[in-house]
């Protein structure tokens, strides 16, 4: 069995020796560590995966031993996953495709080691694409009068599917502070990244106009400020005069797509962490 474990604890000399010591102790093999130490925050972050002989494993005294012997002592916020764990993911969208597909196309060949209970989508539109993929498909229809009672579906559908996180496949839908409050974290949004920004309706325009020379995407966990949360994964790249809307456009969602499964990754992998909303992303 592997294991991968997440630590942040106030920095302090040792723990290193003490967690990896632990493991050998019940017989384990630390086979990847990162660690990286925030010095003005005095805040020490370890990553570390390990193997275990499945048949003398215990993972629930381990848990318990771990939390004991060193988890109090040193102070340490941390969890423990193991590689038999596959996590559900629900995919909410409205009316473009393009990341909706990639991230499908890359869990159809195996890419991404997830369950996708369900796709949800305050629109009709896409609903053939899920058909295409046999995954069932959920229409929630939102308006001013209709979004409390929006909202209560989709937490019935999320807690009736054990869904663990969410990902923001170009949902253009504010979502609710209660459904972030039930998934601190847990939810990935993609939104276009511009040097200078642009808001609005049409920001591509707005930058082809202003002849930006630098377009990009952002992927963040989803907080109560909009478009504010902990970033994940970035990238951009280039546009000049040559370059029409219409590439603009085409170049964005090429980046949207590529940036928002990248995020999807290094959340299912264990690799991110949040603290005072940054994230540390192990390699």
């Amino acid at each position: 069995m592997k294991i991968s474990i997440l630590i942040h604890c106030p920095d302090k000399a040792g723990i290193i020796s003490a967690v990896t010591g632990f493991i050998q102790s019940y017989g384990g093999n630390v086979i990847y560590l990162d660690q990286h130490v925030d010095k003005e925050a005095n805040v020490f972050f370890m990553r570390l995966e390990s193997d275990f002989e499945q048949s003398r494993f215990n993972l629930i005294n381990f848990k318990s031993e771990f939390e004991n012997t060193l988890a109090k002592p040193y102070l340490m916020e941390w969890s423990i996953d193991t590689d038999e764990k596959k996590g559900k993911m629900a995919l909410f969208v409205s009316k473009y495709n393009h990341c909706l597909y990639d991230l499908l196309s890359r869990f159809k060949s195996g890419e991404l080691n997830v369950e996708i209970p369900f796709i949800l989508s305050n629109h009709n539109d896409l609903r053939d694409i899920a058909e295409q993929f046999n995954i069932p498909f959920y229409h929630i229809p939102i308006s001013k009068e209709t979004r409390k009672e929006a909202e209560q579906e989709q937490l019935q559908l999320l807690k009736d599917n054990h869904v663990d996180f969410i990902v923001l496949a170009r949902y253009m839908q504010i979502v609710s502070s209660t459904v972030i409050s039930k998934f601190p974290n847990k939810i990935i949004n993609i939104h276009h990244s511009f040097l200078p920004a642009f808001a609005g309706a049409k920001p591509y325009h707005a930058a082809f106009e202003r002849g930006v020379k630098i377009i990009g995407a952002t992927s963040h966990y989803v907080t109560k400020e909009l478009d504010a949360g902990p970033i994940i994964e970035q990238d951009v790249t280039t546009v000049s005069h040559s370059h029409s809307i219409r590439d603009f456009i085409a170049k964005g969602r090429d980046l949207e797509k590529i940036v928002l499964s990248r995020a999807v990754k290094l959340h299912l992998q264990g690799k991110t962490m949040v603290y005072n909303n940054k994230t540390v992303i192990f390699s």
